[in-house]
Order: structure tokens, then sequence, then C-alpha cells
């Protein structure tokens, strides 16, 4: 294995491995969730017909991906959901889940700095970003703009292991706080697994197959607490069996107290 090829971790929950070094701009309570209807127009536009071409090229050229239970997404069509997807593409995952939601509108709850880059912010935030708060008036207005999103059947995509770890072919541990959202909502939820497998001649070449599951539900007989626990363990559980359908390892990570 190329040296370049290898990443050491040493913190599974925090460790971030993503290229690019910004700088967040502060999510306080005078960041604007809602904006006009000029606005939410012209973000329809940009995500579902503008920037929709230009996805589907992308990752059928640059990953020849493949989408296994789009048909699962249809017994909610009608109706407000979560997805749930593994972090592994720092481009990709921005639109990777929005291509089988499509027609639905697909939004997506990022880090601050997704939408601090001063020529693409905008750019980012028409394509449905949704920054995490940075105080609790900006959590009110947060919880605000996903409750309107939801309500109006849009989808909601998060990714709960929240770090990016470029091809890792598995599932990182990741807390229960994320599915409070559909707790509170009584939505349901779906997860989507992005796995690496092998193709062409000497099986040496990488695609992507993302593996659709769900609708699960709140179980509304539990505390919310246990509600919580209880839906991420079932994501959580789905993930990782979908992610044994991996390959092919195009980045090896190692922890770091496993050093020779």
């Amino acid at each position: 294995m190329d040296d370049k090829k290898v990443i050491y971790y040493s913190d599974e929950l925090n460790d971030e491995f993503s290229s690019a070094k910004i700088t967040p701009i502060k999510i306080d309570g005078n960041y604007k969730y809602q904006h006009s209807l000029l606005w939410d127009f012209c973000s329809f536009i940009a995500q579902n017909i503008l920037s929709m071409p230009i996805k589907v090229g992308y990752s059928k050229i640059k990953f020849r991906i493949k989408y296994i239970g789009k048909e699962k997404l249809k017994k909610c069509k009608k109706e407000g959901y979560f997805v749930y997807v593994n972090h592994t593409q720092e481009f990709a995952d921005t639109f990777i889940p929005s291509i089988p939601i499509c027609p639905k509108r697909n939004f997506l709850i990022v880090n601050p700095e997704n939408i601090s880059m001063k020529f693409l912010k905008t750019i980012v935030k028409l394509l449905g970003a949704i920054p995490v708060p940075g105080d609790k008036e900006s959590m009110k207005n947060f919880m605000d703009i996903i409750e309107m999103h939801i309500q109006k059947g849009h989808s909601i995509t998060i990714y709960p292991e929240a770090h990016i770890w470029p091809y890792y072919t598995k599932i990182r541990p990741f807390k229960s706080v994320s599915f409070q959202y559909p707790v509170n909502l009584k939505k349901p939820v779906f997860c989507m697994t992005n796995t690496y497998q092998s193709y062409g001649k000497n099986k040496d070449k990488i695609k992507i197959v993302t593996y659709i599951d769900g609708p699960f539900y709140p179980n509304a007989e539990l505390p919310k607490k246990q509600q919580k626990e209880e839906l991420r363990n079932m994501v959580y559980n789905c993930m990782t069996e979908r992610s044994k359908n991996s390959n092919i390892e195009h980045i090896k990570y190692i922890r770091r107290e496993a050093q020779n």
C-alpha cells in the first residue's frame, strides 16, 4: 500500500480528514435561515433543475454510482422525512442523496465551514445547506426551518458521523443526538450507505454502490430519549451491515496505537 493512501487516526468520533481548511463563520441569532419566496424559487431551480444534470453526470462518470433500494423512498413520497448517510466524500456527499430523492427537494444539515467559503457560500445555500447553530438564539431558528421543510414534504439529509473520512469502508460510531429531529416531529427515517466496490478487468477500479433502507419510525410508546436511541441503533446496525458489501480499499485507515 502506497504511503499516500494510508491515514492514521486516533478518535473515530472527532478526527477530521477533509482537505479543505476553512475558518467557519459564526452562526448566531442574526443568521438568516428563512428567505423570501423569490429566494426559495431560485433555490428550487438550482437544486432540482440546473444542478441535477451535473450531479448525475459527475456521479456516473467519476463513481459509476448505482443505487439499490430507490423504490423504498416511494413509501413516503408525500411526506417529509430524514435521511442518514455515511460521510466519505468531500464533494459528492453534497448531492449523492439528492439524486434518488428527486423530484422531492432535499436539504442538508452541514457544518458552518460549508457556508463560509467567500465565493461559493451563496451557491451552497441555494443548493440546500442548513448550517448547525452556534448559540441558543440560532438554535430556535434552526429548528423552525427544519420543521418548515419537513412540513412542506421535503427531505433533510444528515451525516451522523459528522466528519469526513474519504473512502472509508466501515461505519464509524455516532451519537443519537441527531435523531431528535424525527422523534420530535414524528417523521420517518431512511438511511443511505455508500459502499466502495471493485470493477474492471483487474477488479482494481472503484465504483460507489449506495444502499437505501427504510422507512424506520420512532416508537411513540417509548420516552423520547429511548426513541432516539432505538432509532439510532436501527440505522447504525443497518448501515453497518450494508457496509460489509465494500470489497476494495482505496485508503487504508490505521488506528495510531496499532503502528509498529
